[in-house]
């Protein structure tokens, strides 16, 4: 029987590429604005390039960018850049359709609620209060508490060792086949994959349901009696 439901953060909760589009492009008009010599499109995907090489979540990604790009680092364009990026993500960053009342009816129901992430703790603590869900959950487990990126099991296991249940009394939802349902699943846990978060299509998800809103979980839910 499942008494814990464990999610994802980034494209489960949150719609977070298209909140990292925005802000990138707003951080690359501002410095341009401030003598960037760079076209905007080609500049977005330097900094995309980039990201694939250093990680999503890199702190000095226009540091990084201005150095591969011109060849220096004026702390002025940096600044500028890093201005408006924070503008478009604080302004932005919101969980999906229906998100809050879900979690909501699901602490009601007595099910116990859990963040498993591949974010830095502060990152992902910084999301769940800007969105004011963060004390919705019992255990938050983030890179910093294993090291572990998924679809490691180790993740998996420090969530379930902090609710003190078993991996069949867990159900995972998030929308990367590859880390979070494989992930889970290799630990004993059925696992929902979060389609409508999922920019590629995907064919052979291997999860044991599939969402196409974030509110279909209490279907899901009701209908298997989990």
């Amino acid at each position: 029987m499942i008494k814990a439901i464990l999610f994802d953060l980034d494209n489960t909760l949150i719609d977070f590429l298209k909140m990292k589009r925005m802000a990138i492009e707003e951080a690359v008009e501002a410095m341009i604005d401030a003598g960037l010599k760079l076209d905007k499109k080609q500049a977005v995907e330097l900094i995309y390039e980039l990201y694939k090489e250093k990680g999503m979540e890199d702190q000095e990604i226009f540091q990084k960018f201005l150095l591969r790009s011109t060849g220096k680092v004026e702390i002025r364009i940096i600044a500028k850049a890093i201005l408006a990026y924070r503008r478009v993500r604080d302004g932005y960053l919101a969980p999906y359709p229906r998100v809050r009342e879900t979690l909501h009816e699901l602490k009601m129901k007595r099910y116990k609620l859990g963040i498993v992430t591949d974010a830095p703790q502060l990152n992902a603590w910084m999301r769940l209060c800007s969105m004011h869900i963060d004390h919705l959950f019992d255990v938050v487990v983030t890179f910093d508490d294993t090291k572990e990126c998924k679809p490691s099991g180790l993740p998996f296991q420090k969530a379930l060792e902090k609710l003190e249940l078993s991996a069949g009394e867990c159900l995972m939802v998030g929308d990367w086949p590859e880390r979070d349902i494989a992930g889970a699943k290799a630990v004993g846990m059925k696992a929902c994959f979060a389609k409508y978060g999922c920019a590629r299509t995907i064919e052979n998800h291997g999860a044991d349901f599939v969402l196409h809103s974030f509110e279909e979980l209490l279907e899901i839910i009701g209908k298997e009696k989990l």
